[in-house]
């Protein structure tokens, strides 16, 4: 797949009309943003876009918006949120149709780096749809240029991510990516496309069957592949060894197989725990004090469930790491909620934290990990998406940036 995309440094946008798709798919508590990660990582493209005298509309859905559109998952609380970050009113289009009469008199009355927020774009019901043209078309209708800056989103062919590059191009517009989605190209692309070498993929979380593919897929990319959290166990008792209670996915256990051979046929190292940390009973509530016992994966007792790696096995994953010079990592090694289950997640986290190689970190529970250990800043780059970073690790194109224009 092209990677080659053209970005805002690309364009001249002085006097245009810019349309952003940005991902302000933020937390909300009674109408208070309580998690502004998302609105902050959208600033850098925002400003640039501004201070090059452009007319500067966004958009971004918020929610799952299952029962229509409300006042719950209005975007109103962002262009608050955005006015004060950017020091500059933004405008907020509080109609539900989008891009209505609204949304089209808050247009035509900009100036030169002024700032128009659309409302949800999942208000309109056809943002998700086959049949979103019509809405594709409207936006378009909008704006000169189209900047695609929603990582998050950019595995859904939607209306307002890849559906407006359409109508953008038969103006003769350009479809480009902004900062944000440049860095997750740079970073999540190119390291499975073209990674420095030694290539270490450590892969974690529940289950087996969420990341099929992207073991598949990776195991012809890395040098070696480290398999931890939950979806560990499905691939010991594919070895035949006793897990106990353990998590397992009975239907995966030939595709496990399959991948431990695959590995040995391509050369590749495939890691699995040696020990394992393990309870009597499941923690309730999640971070409640448990007892735990540790046993090397050959002798598990049948009454117990591993929730964690276990030391020897964190030692072992770290010494992988450590002769990396490209790191990948998505999903936590056990219940990380749990701070007696978090010793290998905090292993794991404390070798890519120390080590020299470039360490990308892909999104969802991985992401929050890293951040609620501290080791946030440590890294060299932490992706926005869960679901699109995995698209990206199995090799998928996505088509929120298939659309924009190559270079």
């Amino acid at each position: 797949m092209s990677l080659n995309k053209k970005s805002v440094d690309d364009i001249n946008v002085k006097g245009k009309r810019v349309l952003v798709r940005c991902d302000f798919n933020v937390p909300l508590k009674e109408g208070v943003i309580t998690d502004e990660t998302r609105i902050v990582a959208a600033l850098p493209t925002i400003q640039k876009l501004m201070n090059d005298g452009g007319k500067v509309i966004l958009c971004s859905h918020l929610g799952k918006v299952k029962n229509g559109p409300n006042e719950g998952e209005s975007l109103a609380p962002v262009a608050k949120r955005l006015s004060e970050k950017l020091g500059k009113e933004v405008v907020f289009v509080s109609d539900y149709n989008v891009t209505g009469e609204a949304a089209t008199a808050a247009v035509a009355a900009m100036n030169e780096g002024d700032v128009v927020l659309l409302q949800n774009t999942r208000f309109r019901g056809a943002e998700e749809t086959k049949n979103g043209e019509e809405f594709s078309k409207e936006l378009a209708d909008l704006a000169d240029v189209y900047v695609c800056d929603a990582f998050g989103s950019s595995h859904r062919a939607h209306a307002s991510v890849a559906g407006v590059t359409k109508f953008i191009s038969e103006k003769g517009g350009e479809n480009v990516v902004g900062y944000l989605m440049q860095k997750e190209i740079d970073f999540l692309g190119n390291a499975v496309e073209d990674p420095v070498r030694p290539f270490v993929a450590i892969l974690g979380g529940a289950k087996v069957a969420d990341k099929l593919n992207v073991i598949s897929n990776l195991l012809e990319k890395c040098d070696t592949l480290i398999i931890g959290g939950g979806m560990a166990y499905t691939f010991l008792k594919a070895k035949g060894y006793e897990i106990g209670k353990s998590l397992v996915d009975n239907e995966k256990l030939d595709y496990c197989k399959e991948m431990m051979e695959k590995a040995e046929k391509l050369g590749k190292k495939l890691l699995l725990p040696v020990d394992s940390v393990t309870i009597a009973d499941f923690p309730s509530p999640i971070d409640a004090p448990v007892e735990v016992e540790v046993y090397d994966v050959t002798n598990m007792p049948a009454d117990r469930e591993g929730c964690d790696i276990g030391p020897k096995t964190a030692a072992m994953y770290a010494e992988a790491v450590k002769t990396a010079k490209t790191v990948v990592w998505n999903g936590p090694m056990g219940v990380f909620e749990n701070p007696t289950l978090a010793a290998g997640t905090i292993a794991v986290a404390k070798a890519l934290a120390e080590t020299e190689a470039t360490t990308i970190i892909g999104g969802g529970d991985s992401a929050a990990a890293v951040n609620q250990l501290g080791f946030g800043d440590k890294m060299s780059h932490i992706s926005t998406g869960g679901g699109a970073s995995l698209e990206f690790l199995e090799g998928k194109e996505l088509p929120g940036v298939m659309a924009a224009d190559n270079r």
